[in-house]
């Protein structure tokens, strides 16, 4: 059984649309919703978080929110369950967190790598960063990278929502501070924005203790065109 998922959120057309595409790019984990009241309102409910939490099950559960309040929610629920060790609050953005959490549960990730993988997507302005790393130029540069790799995009699609969820969800949880063409490699949003078609190389460089395997799973899966045509 891989890590399950719950979304809290104030809207539940925004829970169920985030569960909907996290679940396209990671369909083995249990991903459930905990979106608006229990009348329909725009709001947060402890039953519908509790009942989120009691279905989830699992090798753990990573609860991820939209906005103060769901945190406040997601805190109270925890408190009511019997067993809340195995259940962890990600501080991260819904979105990308939630695609980036699903995806490192899909590949096997346990519960604290996946809420790794979830606070990863913060962004270098608020993750720990390595000496050598330049505030406010996203990239570590008077720093030599631990390792580095050139790795040619082979899928028609490129560089689209599902490889950089892939990408950024598998770096997030590794030891390791990763730039792709310059962009943290753990920001879903920053690889998309580099808009790399098919022929595109790729330049990863590496730092940390983690440094050789983030660059050879970012070569795994652009070698493998991330099981893409």
């Amino acid at each position: 059984m891989t890590v399950s998922i719950v979304v809290v959120s104030h809207s539940e057309k925004i829970a169920d649309g985030a569960v909907e595409l996290a679940a396209q790019m990671a369909p083995d984990v249990v991903i459930l919703p905990a979106g608006g009241t229990d009348d329909g309102r725009i709001g947060t409910s402890l039953g519908k978080v509790l009942a989120a939490l009691e279905q989830a099950g699992g090798e753990g559960t990573v609860v991820l929110t939209d906005l103060g309040s769901a945190v406040m929610t997601a805190e109270s629920a925890l408190e009511f369950l019997e067993s809340p060790a195995g259940v962890l609050l990600a501080d991260a953005p819904l979105v990308e967190g939630l695609v980036a959490a699903a995806v490192a549960a899909q590949g096997g990730a346990d519960v604290q790598a996946v809420r790794q993988a979830a606070e990863g997507t913060r962004g270098p302005g608020n993750q720990p960063q390595p000496a050598g790393w330049e505030a406010g130029r996203g990239s570590v540069s008077s720093a030599a990278p631990d390792c580095t790799g050139d790795f040619e995009l082979v899928n028609q699609a490129g560089m689209h929502a599902r490889p950089a969820a892939k990408v950024a969800g598998g770096l997030a949880s590794l030891d390791a501070e990763v730039t792709i063409n310059g962009v943290d490699g753990a920001s879903m949003t920053g690889l998309m924005t580099l808009g790399a078609g098919k022929g595109t190389v790729l330049h990863v460089e590496a730092w940390g203790a983690d440094a050789e395997r983030a660059v050879e799973y970012v070569r795994s899966l652009v070698e493998a065109g991330f099981g893409e045509p």
